[in-house]
């Protein structure tokens, strides 16, 4: 989980559903870095389909987990949708870091002044303080040079939100849709 870029599963028994909702706890509790969760079935199939029907009645049903926390995860029946979900996960949003109490968000291409106005009026409620505010690398990341001339979002994350945060990747490689000069970065 730690080195990976994607997790794709596939229907499969216990070893399957542990490691699975081993990579989702991580993702939902911040302990990884977000990252696309890709639930792969074979054509027409419903086993992902009848796990997301369990998890929404008998967790988010109960109040356990919040509708947001669904947004960790991606379902689909087609490999070439699962491939797109991954390329798309990566359009503009490149990786993240903390740096002390500051969530670092670099990015792939810088993104308008329009645009993060738009997504600081949607994400103003997963801040502790402040808006979310364009940045060039902070001191602390002088020691990954490969990332130093990405450009990056800084934001005051609360932390806990991270159904919401994977909104928020969603939304910023958006912005990719609405301008046809951004075009997807791949991590070395």
């Amino acid at each position: 989980m730690k080195e990976s870029d994607a997790i794709a599963l596939f229907p499969g028994g216990f070893g399957t559903q542990d490691e699975f909702f081993e990579c989702l706890t991580l993702c939902q509790t911040g302990k990884s870095t977000p990252k696309p969760l890709v639930l792969v079935d074979k054509s027409g199939g419903d086993y992902w389909q009848q796990w997301d029907a369990y998890m929404e009645t008998h967790l988010l049903g109960r109040g356990l987990i919040n509708p947001e926390d669904r947004n960790l995860y991606y379902i689909t029946d087609s490999v070439t949708d699962a491939c797109a979900a991954i390329k798309n996960f990566y359009r503009v949003y490149h990786s993240s870091r903390w740096v002390e109490d500051v969530l670092v968000i670099r990015l792939c291409q810088d993104i308008t002044d329009r645009d993060l106005a738009e997504l600081n009026r949607q994400f103003k409620d997963i801040l502790i303080k402040g808006e979310i505010e364009k940045s060039k690398a902070l001191a602390k990341e002088k020691n990954e040079e490969h990332l130093l001339e990405l450009p990056r979002l800084l934001m005051y994350f609360d932390q806990k939100s991270y159904g919401r945060l994977q909104e928020f990747i969603i939304a910023l490689n958006n912005c990719a849709d609405r301008h046809s000069t951004l075009m997807p970065c791949f991590k070395k």
